[in-house]
């Protein structure tokens, strides 16, 4: 069994581009269920959050803007 604190890295495509994304699987797990309630896709969720950090040059690296959107949406429940 993998540990909740294991680090995870995956490719995802946003806007036509592939980047990797490093997690921690509790993240990976609780995105994949954020997904499955808005019935879209981690891919998408995760360009969206992209998108949302613009070309900001002070935003937070796309890994830190996903665990802070996971921890607000789930603290929004």
């Amino acid at each position: 069994m993998t540990s909740p604190t294991a680090l995870k890295k995956r490719s995802v495509n946003i806007a036509g581009h592939s980047t990797s994304v490093t997690l921690e699987q509790a993240f990976w797990q609780a995105l994949r269920g954020i997904a499955e309630t808005r019935q879209s896709s981690v891919a998408t969720i995760i360009a969206e959050i992209d998108r949302a950090r613009g070309e900001d040059p002070g935003a937070p690296n796309l890994s830190s803007a996903i665990r802070v959107f996971v921890l607000t949406n789930l603290q929004g429940r």
